[in-house]
């Protein structure tokens, strides 16, 4: 018996890409294998560790719980899709780079990725929010505290500046 396959037309990072995908295809494996954006992990394929977070239509979604069929149309952001064009690195990411947020790295992106959705829909997080906000997000080495300062950290970089933490990071861009 063969699967059904199915055309997908989705926008990840910017750019628009067409793929014939299996019907059962997981987003989060369309990312890695079809797309080769390796930055988006895999852990515990059940949407509970949050290593596979990316933004679908801007928020935080677990891609290993969605079909890649059902993002037909729509706009991913993966890790890979933060930082600007020559390297500057995403407020997010260099506030986990400060404040000793990165760990092992492997639920990093996930961090990152949840911290863009979180930091979008809550600008003026204070501790105990940046702690609930995160709190869905699993890091086996328990570098909680480095996370929690980076988000805190990240968030009062967009306070300051205005900037979308969804958005890919343009350093010549000051609202």
């Amino acid at each position: 018996m063969t699967e059904p396959h199915h055309e997908v037309t989705v926008t990840v990072n910017g750019a628009l890409h067409r793929a014939t995908v299996p019907a059962r295809r997981l987003l989060s494996d369309f990312l890695r294998h079809d797309l080769r954006l390796t930055g988006t992990h895999v852990g515990c394929e059940h949407g509970v560790c949050g290593a596979c977070t990316v933004l679908l239509d801007g928020r935080n979604v677990r891609s290993c719980l969605v079909f890649a069929v059902a993002v037909d149309g729509a706009e991913v952001t993966t890790v890979e899709g933060l930082a600007a064009d020559d390297g500057t690195l995403h407020p997010v990411q260099a506030a986990f780079r400060d404040c000793h947020g990165l760990q092992c790295g492997f639920c990093t992106p996930g961090m990152v990725m949840s911290a863009c959705g979180f930091l979008a829909e809550h600008p003026d997080a204070d501790h105990d929010d940046v702690r609930e906000g995160m709190a869905g997000n699993l890091c086996r080495c328990t570098g909680y505290a480095g996370i929690l300062a980076a988000v805190e950290q990240a968030a009062g970089a967009f306070r300051a500046t205005g900037a979308d933490p969804r958005q890919q990071h343009r350093p010549e861009v000051q609202p």
